[in-house]
């Protein structure tokens, strides 16, 4: 049976107040086309897992769509900050519930183990346990030691975009497949947007997302433009400055609903 919709028929199923997961890595292979879509329906009130985000978790911002973001990093890497994010935050329009990259994969886990927290090691020395609250002290069973521990982070929803995928959502990365798979199996619903659908019957190689955890698959062509996706296509660098010196020109363009911005 087939699972393929509409890129705006998936947007519409996403309720306001959801928790996000996006997979991909800053500007790299991120959802930004299911991002935009996202925006261009006003959904409210959305909170963002992310280990690394950039134009997604800013563009966000900007729209006034979230109210909070687990997230071990949010920048434009060697473009600059996240203007929209920064000042958002400042303005306590979104709270951060802030995470070394590590803990997020953690929290994840969690979920996917059905346990309500994941100990985790390397905070030693580290003032983010008592600036977040977010990091706690359990006394092991086994050795009597204090362990640190993150609570678990179930998504509401991970959205995935991908190189190929098929009709019934098996879907392939060609290149780094950063947190995305972990984001998939701890998530409630995962919806897959993919750069080409071929037929399940055609694979010459073998999918790292198994259909059976995917409950919807997009054709969207391009899905994380401006951002890369390895090997098709390399960061638009002239557009990502073009946002970061216009943020609100390039909001309005894609809320009028341009197709790359």
């Amino acid at each position: 049976m087939s699972k393929q919709i509409a890129l705006q028929e998936a947007v519409a199923s996403i309720s306001d107040g959801s928790l996000l997961a996006l997979g991909g890595n800053a500007l790299h292979r991120s959802p930004i086309a299911f991002v935009l879509e996202l925006i261009r329906q006003e959904k409210k009130n959305l909170s963002v897992i992310k280990t690394a985000g950039a134009l997604d978790v800013d563009l966000f911002a900007a729209a006034n769509a979230i109210r909070s973001v687990y997230g071990g990093y949010i920048g434009f890497e060697m473009f600059g900050l996240a203007q929209n994010y920064r000042r958002s935050v400042q303005n306590q329009e979104i709270v951060v519930h802030e995470h070394a990259c590590a803990s997020i994969i953690a929290g994840l886990r969690a979920s996917i183990y059905g346990v309500p927290f994941q100990p985790i090691n390397g905070f030693e020395g580290s003032e983010l346990p008592q600036l977040t609250g977010l990091v706690r002290k359990v006394t092991c069973p086994f050795t009597n030691t204090e362990t640190a521990v993150v609570p678990a982070l179930r998504p509401d929803v991970t959205i995935i975009h991908t190189n190929i995928a098929d009709e019934k959502g098996n879907a392939y990365v060609d290149g780094a497949l950063f947190e995305d798979l972990i984001m998939v199996k701890a998530a409630k619903r995962v919806i897959i947007t993919a750069e080409k659908i071929i037929s399940s019957k055609s694979w010459g190689g073998t999918p790292q997302i198994p259909g059976f955890l995917v409950e919807s698959v997009v054709l969207s062509e391009k899905g994380a433009a401006p951002g890369s996706c390895a090997p098709l296509y390399s960061i638009n660098e002239a557009e990502v400055k073009s946002y970061l010196q216009n943020p609100e020109s390039y909001l309005e363009k894609a809320k009028a609903g341009a197709s790359h911005v």
